[in-house]
């Protein structure tokens, strides 16, 4: 309920108050009422309005005259800021039975202007004034200003993200800040006797930094006004110049905090110089944090991201050079992470996840580090971290991980629209157990925090079946130019025996898997009277068949929206790994893709397995580059998705234009 200043009126002396342009004024007329009284009168002059609100709203016929009822109330505004000290007066006079004026109370008002300014509109602009300024609200019509968590690093020489310390150390830092304007007007010694002071609840305090921005000759003084530990600031010397703040947010939505912030600005009477106070008008404003948010496949690469690991027969070099010619087709812009930075980790896509934060002034990427912390795990904070590239990272208590909290375990869909709800930016897919079954699951810190940013509402699939566990081994996205703009691939055990039996019907039951690599080839013949590995893959494909079934429903697909994708897998201790490499573990670049060589079974020089998938995608305009990763990464329970890593560019759509 809002705060109702409240002004007492008096018959044996004038009375004298302090109002807000436009804010309401109660009038005590009870408190004053001299013995005899039955009606009264209000009249005011020009620039103020007077209402009285009474039940039933009924009066004596020809007169202004109002009956003394205790539930009558009467109220004023005024909507001209005072050029002087107590210019706009107020009367009341109090009439008897008979008719007869008994006596009259007069109140002396001055009005003064106090407005706490936000981006309301989220223009980019901070505008004067606005309506509900303490509702946030979703949609193309909604309104509420947005907060960027100060995650990035400005000053290259600095410890930590920008949001850890305590001042500004550079004027870089104060574009990721926005702008809050507390603008007043009115005589300027009335703000010598009254006190403006700007606080925030205490449970916001801890999520946010403001600094009063205060301009010396030709310097900036940022003075550190709210935060942690700090729930209010005191404005000395008001002189109706307006007052700039910056705000910095310092957490992101999470399973405890919403996402929104407010801050108020309150204009105090002070009695007495011990006194606290007493309000007798408030201004709120309201911020939500922007949420951190995925890029799918389907957003146009910026930067991939791959470890040279150059030791060992499980060397990466062969690997390297068969991306190489993916960028290039690409034409997309290719970093190198040394041994010395991996510390000859080359699992790059299990360490990080690239995402961004976006508010009406200012977008920048932010790189979400995973808990699974091996040899990669220092290097998106001081590899990564820089200028306008922020860092977020969530850690279980205790430390304790399991291989689905890698986030080749995390992906994202294509904007989609099921049973009519627009998800603009996809839904995140988490992979896990099911959902009745005890098992491997990400950790709670990580599911909460991707849940709490609401704007990609998470699913959580099946994905415990798998020896790794991740999501990535069994499904990828890729663009397509038509329908609803992309494809779900799904790997399909069902795909790869039709397209072998087919082989074997045509006379090609000799061709051997695994040519050119120095390892026992299997024929077709004998992968097809392999009864073992069937049943393998008959549990495989039932896995698979139940996310398709769950994918269908949640992110609104039907089958014309799925292609199989020919793969087998093989069980150890009843969970499977791809049998060869794992061809929808591939690297999605645009209209190239960049899928794990699986060196299937030769026929007519071609292998059958490339050219089926060819066969699939090439028809959708998309580019097939089958590269080489066998011994670098797939002998060693990974394909070519898990070594790489994208940054992709943002969507042009603004979060805060859906509706979760």
């Amino acid at each position: 309920m809002a705060q109702r200043q409240v002004v007492q009126v008096s018959t044996s002396r004038a009375c004298y108050a302090v109002c807000v342009l436009g804010a309401e004024v109660f009038l005590d007329v009870h408190g004053s009422t001299p013995k005899g009284a039955a009606s009264f009168e209000v009249h005011a002059t020009s620039a103020v309005t007077v209402h009285v609100i009474h039940s039933p709203v009924t009066k004596p016929t020809n007169t202004s005259r109002w009956p003394l009822d205790p539930d009558i109330e009467v109220l004023v505004t005024i909507d001209v800021t005072s050029r002087t000290i107590n210019d706009n007066k107020v009367k009341i006079s109090y009439y008897g039975w008979e008719g007869n004026e008994l006596t009259v109370a007069w109140l002396y008002l001055t009005c003064v202007d106090v407005s706490l300014d936000v981006d309301l509109s989220r223009s980019g602009r901070v505008r004067s004034k606005g309506k509900d300024k303490a509702k946030w609200t979703w949609g193309p019509d909604g309104q509420g200003a947005v907060l960027l968590v100060n995650c990035d690093k400005d000053s290259p020489g600095s410890v930590g993200t920008d949001g850890s310390h305590t001042d500004i150390r550079t004027s870089a830092d104060l574009q990721d800040m926005s702008v809050m304007i507390l603008r007043t007007e009115g005589p300027r010694s009335i703000f010598a006797e009254y006190q403006l002071v700007l606080h925030v609840p205490e449970s916001d305090a801890d999520k946010v930094r403001v600094f009063h921005v205060i301009r010396h000759d030709s310097h900036l003084q940022c003075i550190p006004a709210l935060g942690p530990n700090k729930l209010s600031y005191v404005l000395d010397h008001i002189s109706g110049v307006d007052n700039t703040f910056y705000i910095e947010g310092l957490s992101f939505p999470d399973a405890d905090f919403s996402g929104l912030v407010s801050f108020s600005v309150s204009l105090l009477e002070v009695t007495h110089k011990y006194s606290p106070g007493t309000p007798i008008f408030t201004d709120t404003v309201v911020f939500r944090m922007a949420p951190w948010i995925m890029t799918p496949n389907t957003q146009q690469p910026l930067e991939v991201f791959v470890c040279s690991i150059n030791k060992g027969i499980n060397s990466n070099d062969v690997f390297l050079e068969g991306l190489q010619v993916l960028m290039r087709k690409a034409n997309c812009k290719l970093t190198v992470c040394s041994e010395v930075e991996s510390r000859s980790d080359r699992w790059i896509q299990d360490e990080l996840e690239f995402g961004y934060v976006e508010a009406p002034h200012k977008t920048f990427p932010v790189v979400f580090d995973s808990p699974r912390n091996r040899g990669l795990r220092d290097f998106a904070f001081k590899k990564i971290l820089g200028p306008d590239f922020g860092y977020v990272t969530r850690e279980p208590p205790g430390k304790e991980v399991s291989s689905l909290d890698s986030f080749g375990n995390l992906d994202v869909s294509p904007p989609v629209t099921v049973r009519g709800k627009e998800y603009p930016f996809g839904r995140i897919l988490i992979g896990s157990t099911l959902p009745w079954a005890s098992g491997r699951r990400m950790s709670k810190v990580v599911r909460d925090f991707l849940y709490a940013q609401k704007v990609q509402a998470p699913i959580e699939v099946y994905s415990e079946w798998l020896s790794v566990g991740h999501v990535d081994e069994f499904l990828t996205f890729v663009p397509a130019f038509d329908r609803k703009g992309f494809r779900l691939l799904l790997a399909s055990p069902n795909a790869c025996y039709k397209l072998f039996k087919e082989k074997q019907k045509q006379g090609y039951g000799d061709a051997t898997q695994f040519v050119g690599k120095n390892m026992e080839r299997i024929s077709i013949d004998e992968l097809l009277a392999d009864e073992e590995l069937q049943n393998d893959n008959r549990h495989a494909q039932r896995c698979i068949d139940w996310n398709r079934d769950l994918l269908k429903q949640e992110l609104g697909l039907n089958e014309q929206d799925i292609i199989d994708i020919p793969q087998l897998f093989v069980l150890k201790e009843a969970r499977a790994d791809a049998l060869f490499p794992d061809m929808v573990n591939m690297l999605v670049l645009g209209r190239h893709l960049g899928i794990p060589k699986p060196f299937g079974p030769v026929i007519r020089g071609q292998c059958c397995l490339e050219e089926k998938v060819r066969s699939l995608l090439e028809p959708l305009g998309l580019s097939c580059t089958f590269i080489d990763d066998f011994f670098s990464y797939h002998a060693l329970a990974g394909d070519v998705h898990c070594g790489t890593n994208v940054r992709r560019k943002p969507f042009a759509f603004k979060w805060w234009h859906m509706v979760p």
